[in-house]
């Protein structure tokens, strides 16, 4: 445990099997805590988007921030590859391609960075403009391999620690049967190269069933745990596959995303500018469960890479604060 200094955020030297991380990096809401203000002075830029109808207007530090990200934690998830292949049809970088390039510029040989896998090849329905339409991509192994995956690791290298495929949650009426399901990602991933470096997020409860666990087991693909908030607590979440949390090769994911029964517009917009901690935001237990989980894997010797976004209560570094709290007991 060398290195850690819970009231300065520094939490990468915790475990050799506990790698904490964020959702995103470059929030100037973080200045203080993660960032060093005299570093960014005058280099801060300004983003608008619109969640839920409302514009929201982001403060935003340079990519060269994941330098000091590092000195604090020991992964990262970045989520923007999920709305874009990092390369077009015809083998065109897009400008996910130059975000992540620029990023490795600034990584360091043991700094590890997950990404999201484009949700043109994990998503059923997929959001354009004002409405969902069918995916006419839907687990395109092609896609996956020649815009996602072999970019990805040129770039990255040895700083790719995980990929995550998030399959959105879907309504009763969309559903379609269990043995469906698991045929359609056993037939998937049966194309892929074998790679321990594959997690899987299902945010339909329904589709959480010994087959497509075992699925999972047969290719190696870890079965992500999202606190999430249509899902149910990490404890149940858990439960649900008989107490056996299936992971890839030696090591598994946890995301805390949002609280439970809360949209992500909502969530947004209580948690926004993300410079501190909401109260009463944090669901009952996530803390608690959290640390189990670690806890766990510790005993085993089992990796474990937990996500921590703002949405989940505020603020990304204080909720990992108060989980390396609790941890250190």
């Amino acid at each position: 445990m060398k290195n850690v200094a819970l009231e300065s955020f520094r939490f990468r030297g915790l475990h050799p099997h506990i790698f904490i991380g964020t959702a995103s990096d470059r929030y100037a809401g973080w200045i203080g805590q993660i960032y060093s203000a005299e570093k960014y002075q005058g280099r801060i830029t300004h983003r608008s988007h619109t969640v839920g109808g409302k514009v929201y207007r982001d403060e935003v530090v340079p990519v060269d921030s994941v330098r000091e990200y590092f000195e604090h934690f020991s992964v990262l998830e970045l989520d923007y590859t999920f709305y874009r292949p990092l390369l077009t049809s015809d083998g065109e970088p897009t400008s996910n391609y130059h975000v992540l390039r620029n990023y490795k510029r600034h990584l360091e040989k043991d700094d590890r960075i997950i990404l999201k896998v484009p949700q043109e090849v994990c998503a059923l329905k997929i959001r354009q403009g004002n409405q969902t339409v069918a995916n006419p991509h839907y687990l395109n192994s092609r896609l996956f391999l020649e815009q996602f995956y072999h970019p990805a690791n040129k770039l990255l290298g040895s700083n790719l620690a995980g990929m995550v495929f998030e399959q959105e949650y879907q309504r009763k009426e969309d559903r379609r049967p269990i043995p469906q399901v698991a045929a359609e990602w056993g037939t998937f991933f049966e194309t892929l190269p074998r790679d321990t470096r594959y997690h899987l997020e299902l945010r339909t409860e329904a589709y959480w069933s010994p087959p497509v666990f075992e699925v999972l087991e047969k290719h190696g693909v870890g079965q992500v745990l999202s606190h999430w908030t249509w899902l149910p607590p990490l404890n149940q979440q858990l439960a649900r596959a008989g107490g056996r949390w299936v992971t890839a090769g030696r090591g598994g994911l946890v995301r805390l995303m949002t609280p439970i029964g809360k949209r992500y517009e909502e969530a947004f917009a209580q948690a926004h500018p993300f410079d501190k901690l909401v109260e009463g935001m944090l669901s009952p237990g996530l803390v608690h469960d959290t640390v189990e989980l670690m806890k766990r894997s510790a005993e085993r010797e089992l990796d474990l890479f937990l996500i921590i976004n703002n949405r989940a209560g505020g603020n990304a570094p204080l909720i990992a604060q108060e989980i390396v709290r609790e941890f250190l007991g």
